[in-house]
């Protein structure tokens, strides 16, 4: 086994089949699959499953791309430590935030990092699920979680603040909530757990007090459209205090429940990157500056508060 194999197995598994290996690596279909063939044969062993959808590691195949990855992290590593003396930080940063978190919050962040690192190049994924940041290459994720993977380095940026909202035209006719626990028989504007009943956390300071079961009227994982909903009157929308900050200063959303904290995937906000992935520079930069932007928001602006979460006054 040489290193141009070890190289060529990570290339295979993160294009996820030989046809996208091929085109990547601007190689035929079938060079690629004998390239692969005798590196098995030198193993000795299987190093991938071929399903119907993409390539799977076997166990041994995963050891493997873990080294060849570490292997071509050092080697970019080192090829932009060399062209980065005397010069502006150069490289690429692939990026995972929240949708909503990332639209409203952290866009004015990277367009700032941008800005003074114009030599690195981003690129920026907007989604929610805990994705495998090895598969798909992410270098770093921030992501709303209870408790962070254990196979991560997790950097507790915050928690983020929920509120129980309301249009005025809502309130004019229905009125308003004196207790969470009328939430569930009320017309609820939320995001869900798929596969599972929706159950409400309710917190007094930093504690959960109790939950509640909740039957939404409108569901989504977008919380621009969750925001919209509530304003039309619909319902009272649990909203992250970012997306309804502005509308509550205008005072074209009320806020509702307010002794209470909430939340349903957990409030805590991580920055999540590999524990054995070496990190360029670039990276660095990237992680450094983001925890000190969550810094100087943290209870200052809608976004993030500090942990241990404060009790509403």
């Amino acid at each position: 086994m040489d290193l141009k194999s070890l190289i060529l197995l990570v290339d295979i598994l993160d294009a996820g089949n030989l046809s996208e290996a091929a085109r990547r690596l601007k190689m035929t279909r079938a060079n690629v699959s004998y390239h692969l063939g005798q590196l098995e044969r030198s193993i000795g062993s299987q190093l991938v499953r071929r399903t119907t959808r993409r390539l799977e590691p076997t166990e041994i195949g995963i050891k493997l791309y873990q080294h060849g990855r570490s292997i071509q992290n050092e080697l970019v590593a080192a090829q932009e430590s060399v062209q980065s003396l005397g010069n502006l930080p150069k490289g690429k940063v692939r990026l995972s935030v929240p949708s909503g978190y990332g639209l409203t919050v952290m866009t004015p962040w990277l367009l700032d990092f941008k800005h003074q690192y114009p030599g690195i190049v981003l690129d920026v994924l907007f989604e929610n699920s805990v994705e495998d940041l090895l598969r798909n290459e992410i270098d770093i994720a921030v992501r709303i979680v209870p408790s962070p993977p254990q196979n991560l380095v997790a950097r507790a940026l915050g928690q983020v603040r929920y509120l129980v909202c309301a249009s005025p035209a809502y309130v004019a006719k229905h009125g308003v909530p004196e207790h969470p626990s009328e939430l569930s028989k009320l017309p609820v504007i939320s995001a869900s757990v798929v596969g599972r009943p929706l159950r409400l956390s309710v917190y007094r300071g930093d504690e959960a007090c109790e939950h509640v079961q909740l039957e939404p009227t409108i569901i989504s994982r977008n919380y621009s459209f969750l925001h919209e909903a509530t304003r039309s009157g619909l319902g009272l929308g649990i909203l992250p205090d970012y997306t309804a900050h502005a509308d509550l200063v205008r005072g074209e959303l009320i806020q509702t429940l307010a002794p209470w904290n909430f939340s349903i995937f957990g409030r805590g906000m991580y920055l999540l990157y590999m524990q054995n992935r070496t990190q360029t520079r670039s990276i660095r930069l990237m992680i450094d500056f983001i925890i000190e932007r969550a810094k100087k928001t943290l209870g200052h602006t809608p976004g993030l508060m500090p942990i241990p979460y404060p009790a509403t006054p």
